[in-house]
């Protein structure tokens, strides 16, 4: 059973940085993809970037300029650099997991509905 585990969010000034982590267990090996999720309260749940088993990456436009999706194989985990944080970026964010979706190419946008695996989520607020 693959499990998630999300780390590193906090609460920052505007303009400033997290670095947010994934941890995984329970790996199958095969082509995968994962991705990063946020659900502000009141609003529905998006999908702000997503990564294959080959690097390959996707953003969504709204975040593309200042947050970086990243996988370390080594150590298991997956990561979501934020830079420059703006309170809109106030979110619970998830990290999520596909054996299905085996392939991200620029434009992809991840919906919730194709990922299987979830985290727990980790919380960040930015205030301004």
């Amino acid at each position: 059973q693959v499990q998630l585990v999300e780390s590193g969010g906090g609460s920052v000034q505007a303009g400033g940085s997290l670095r947010l982590a994934c941890a995984v267990s329970g790996y199958t090996p095969g082509r995968y993809s994962m991705a990063w999720f946020r659900q502000a309260p009141g609003k529905e749940r998006e999908g702000v970037a997503a990564i294959d088993s080959d690097a390959a990456t996707s953003y969504a436009d709204s975040v593309k300029d200042r947050f970086s999706i990243s996988l370390d194989n080594a150590k298991k985990s997956m990561y979501l650099q934020i830079d420059n944080l703006k309170p809109e970026d106030t979110a619970m964010y998830y990290c999520a997991a596909s054996f299905e979706i085996r392939h991200v190419y620029i434009g992809y946008e991840p919906r919730p509905s194709e990922y299987k695996y979830w985290g727990q989520g980790t919380q960040v607020t930015v205030s301004s």
